[in-house]
């Protein structure tokens, strides 16, 4: 490739240094320009990963630096407009998520972005943890034989206290929908690319700590296609007891015809086939960047289908499905029943 392709960033808020960082590992492409408008944040971003040039006008930034491609780094709020200009620009987009504050306006982004022909991806990264990756594979190659049940526990340790959320991620707090809509939809969306596609839905969600406004604890069944059963069990309360908690997120244990997979907190994946010992498989796995460093696999995957053209993992299209669940999910704990999911027109 002879010229870069070139990309600009719209945000420096926390987690955005994850994605900046590895796009300094990516050869093919260039960040030239960020957008914000806290200056001392942006200077941060700006001295520790190479990006030249500072707006704080995104639509600016667009029209001056001609980009391939935006990465949309911003609160849910923001993402219907910069979408929009960006796809009436012809600029690629991703965008992070929560994609939008309801699932009608996620919808209204993805037929928006598709009626203007830009692609369109969704930072939607915990598929890409390289154990996920692993496992994945080792499903794929039949090693655990038809899935049964899918029962990951996770005890997150950073919203007990007075002070919860302060430190890294404060707007959480007035979140009126928090663990589902911020972090379960990542397991919703690594359930299915381990298990399919959902039939149907069950939850219990709680509030643990008063002094949030969201959910914080719940219980979140799903029913796939296959007639496999996935469970998150999942509090932002009470602690792990890894090092690490934000490494795996928890704890993974898979069920099949053919025995049993365990992913451990430090990154181990184990397989015990039937009437056999437990035994460790071999895979890589770096403490780099965030959880596994699935920000640059994410971003080395869009890089690599945007120049082949091949379907995004997470496109807009896929991505509806992952969020008609997690709206089903809060309906489902709201009324106390199962909530049957119905398939998105294609």
């Amino acid at each position: 490739m002879k010229n870069k392709l070139k990309g600009v960033a719209i945000g420096a808020g926390y987690f955005s240094r994850f994605q900046y960082e590895a796009w300094t590992r990516i050869s093919e492409v260039e960040i030239t320009a960020l957008c914000n408008s806290n200056m001392e944040r942006a200077k941060g971003i700006m001295n520790s990963f190479g990006v030249k040039k500072h707006y704080t006008d995104y639509k600016e930034m667009i029209i001056n630096e001609k980009p391939d491609f935006v990465d949309i780094i911003t609160p849910p709020e923001t993402h219907f407009e910069m979408c929009k200009f960006a796809a009436d620009n012809g600029v690629h987009i991703i965008c992070q998520k929560p994609l939008a504050p309801t699932i009608e306006e996620s919808q209204k982004i993805v037929d928006y972005v598709s009626s203007k022909g830009v692609r369109f991806v969704v930072h939607e990264n915990f598929r890409f943890q390289p154990w996920h990756r692993e496992i994945k594979k080792i499903i794929n190659n039949d090693e655990l034989g038809d899935l049964f049940n899918l029962n990951f526990r996770s005890r997150m340790g950073d919203g007990w206290g007075d002070d919860a959320y302060l430190a890294r991620q404060p707007y959480f707090r007035d979140y009126k929908k928090l663990l589902i809509y911020e972090t379960g939809v990542h397991f919703i969306d690594t359930f299915r690319y381990h298990a399919g596609e959902v039939k149907s839905v069950y939850a219990i969600l709680k509030r643990l700590n008063p002094v949030i406004k969201g959910e914080d604890s719940g219980l979140m069944i799903l029913n796939f296609n296959n007639e496999s059963t996935a469970i998150w069990d999942a509090n932002r309360f009470n602690e792990n007891n890894f090092k690490k908690s934000r490494y795996t997120f928890g704890e993974y244990l898979i069920d099949g015809s053919k025995g049993s997979l365990r992913l451990y907190s430090d990154g181990k994946i184990t397989i015990q086939k039937l009437g056999q010992k437990e035994e460790e498989h071999s895979y890589t796995h770096n403490d780099i960047g965030f959880a596994g460093d699935c920000c640059y696999i994410f971003q080395r995957d869009f890089i690599d289908k945007l120049i082949s053209g091949d379907t995004f993992e997470t496109s807009g299209h896929d991505y509806l499905k992952t969020l008609k669940i997690q709206e089903a999910i809060y309906e489902s704990a709201q009324k106390n029943v199962p909530i049957h999911i119905a398939p998105i027109p294609t």
